[in-house]
C-alpha cells in the first residue's frame, strides 16, 4: 500500500455544562490516489476477494464512486447506515467488509454478533460519534430520569447501550410524533439540527444534545437562497442535519435515501443538494441526464471546513479495501455486554418500522415492546 498523508479536523464539540460548545480537532488520513492503471487491477483483484473469502461488501452512499459500484457489481448494497447493517445481517456472507465510518461497522457487528465485520479503515470517525462520549452522554441521561432517550444511529456502540430508541433520519420523525403522542418527554442526542426539526415538526418535548455533523452543519442559508436565484428551475434538496435557515430553503427534506427517490420521482431538470457531495454517484446513477449542483459550504471568502464530503468517509479507499481483504484486518469488537444492551434500542426501531408497514403501532411501553414485537423482522 501506499503512504497516506493526514490532516487536520476540526469539529464542534458540545460543552453541555455550560450550554455552548468548542472548537476540537480530530485527524483523518488521506488516501492516495490510484491511476487509472492501478484503479481496473485494484477493483478485479477486490472482486476475485470478495468471491473467494465469501464475503459481502455494502457501502454508505457517501464512500468514494469505486467502492459504491463494487459493492453493487459483486452482490452487496449501497445504502444509508441502518440498511446497510440490516443487509448484512439478512446476507448468508459471514464476513462483511463495511466501507463507511466507524459506528457503521459497530452497528452491524451489534445486529450481527456471530459475524466477522472488517472495515477499510476503523480510525474513520464521524463529528457527531466524537462530540457524544459515552461516558458524558450517560451523565446527562442521568440528570434526566423522566425523560425517554433517543439517539441517532451517528453514535457509538455504548451511547445506544444507554439509549431507549435509535433512530435514522428516515424515521426519527415518525417515532417521536408517536412517543409524543404517548406523552413522553424526549432526551435526543446528538444531532442539534435534526433533533430542533424534529421538535418544530412534532412539538415534542424535547431536550437536544448540542452535536453537530461537520459537513451539514456548513451549509449556508445566504448563500443557498442565492444559488437558488440563480437556477430558480433546480429543487433543493436538504439532509434535516442540516442548520434551520437550510432547511427552511427546501423543496424536499428527507435522509439519503428520500433525497434519493426525490431525485428519481421528479421531473426537475436540475437539484441544489445540501449534503455529502459522495451521493451524487448515487444520484446521477438514478437519473441520468439531469444536473445537480453543491449546496454552498462557505460565503464571502470563507473558507469551508470539509467542503460538502466527510473527511472520514473518504478514508475509504480501494487500497484499504484490498488490504483488509488480503490480511483480515481492521476488523471490529464490540463489547458482547454492550452489543447486548444495544441490540435493544435498535431492534425497537425495526419493530417500529415492521408495525408501521402493517399498519399497527407499538403501545409505547418500553418495557414491554422488545419482546412483544421479536422476530417481526425489518420493514
Amino acid at each position: 500500500m501506499q503512504a497516506t498523508a493526514t490532516k487536520v479536523v476540526e469539529f464542534e464539540r458540545p460543552q453541555m455544562e455550560t450550554g455552548g460548545s468548542c472548537t476540537a480537532n480530530a485527524w483523518a488520513k488521506v488516501p492516495p490516489t490510484p491511476s487509472p492503471e492501478e484503479r481496473a487491477s485494484l477493483k478485479a483483484r477486490i472482486k476475485q476477494l470478495l468471491k473467494e473469502k465469501q464475503a459481502v461488501l455494502v457501502s454508505h452512499y457517501y464512500v468514494d464512486a469505486d467502492l459504491q459500484d463494487l459493492a453493487e457489481e459483486t452482490g452487496g448494497c449501497v445504502s444509508d447506515s441502518l440498511e446497510m447493517a440490516r443487509f448484512g445481517r439478512d446476507h448468508a456472507a459471514q464476513t462483511l467488509v463495511v466501507a463507511g465510518v466507524r459506528f457503521m461497522g459497530e452497528t452491524a457487528k451489534i445486529l450481527s454478533p456471530e459475524k466477522r465485520i472488517l472495515m477499510p479503515d476503523l480510525d474513520a470517525t464521524c463529528s457527531l460519534d466524537l462530540g457524544c462520549d459515552a461516558a458524558e452522554f450517560a451523565a446527562f441521561c442521568d440528570q434526566h430520569p423522566d425523560r425517554t432517550v433517543v439517539v441517532y444511529a451517528n453514535t457509538s456502540a455504548a451511547v445506544k447501550a444507554r439509549a431507549d430508541w435509535m433512530v435514522t433520519s428516515g424515521i426519527g420523525l415518525e417515532i417521536v410524533q408517536h412517543l409524543h403522542a404517548q406523552g413522553k418527554k424526549i432526551l435526543w442526542a446528538p444531532d442539534k439540527h435534526l433533533g430542533g426539526y424534529i421538535q418544530k415538526q412534532t412539538g415534542a418535548d424535547m431536550l437536544l444534545w448540542q452535536g453537530s455533523c461537520l459537513v451539514h452543519d456548513e451549509f449556508k442559508g445566504v448563500e443557498l437562497e442565492l444559488m437558488r436565484a440563480e437556477h430558480p428551475e433546480a429543487l433543493v434538496l436538504v439532509h434535516p442535519e442540516s442548520p434551520e435557515a437550510v432547511v427552511a430553503l427546501a423543496d424536499v427534506v428527507g435522509s439519503t435515501s428520500q433525497l434519493i427517490a426525490a431525485v428519481q420521482a421528479s421531473s426537475a431538470p436540475s437539484f441544489i443538494v445540501a449534503t455529502d457531495n459522495g451521493i451524487l454517484h448515487k444520484m446521477r446513477t438514478a437519473a441520468p441526464g439531469k444536473l445537480f449542483i453543491d449546496a454552498p459550504t462557505a460565503g464571502n471568502s470563507a473558507t469551508c471546513k470539509s467542503c460538502a464530503h466527510c473527511p472520514w468517509m473518504a478514508m475509504n479507499g480501494l487500497q484499504n479495501l484490498l488490504h483488509v481483504l488480503e490480511t483480515g484486518a481492521n476488523e471490529i469488537h464490540v463489547d458482547p455486554a454492550v452489543g447486548k444492551q444495544a441490540v435493544v434500542c435498535i431492534d425497537r426501531m425495526l419493530d417500529f418500522a415492521a408495525r408501521k408497514k402493517a399498519k399497527a403501532l407499538p403501545t409505547g411501553r418500553l418495557e414491554d415492546e422488545q419482546q412483544l414485537f421479536a422476530g417481526i423482522g425489518p420493514a
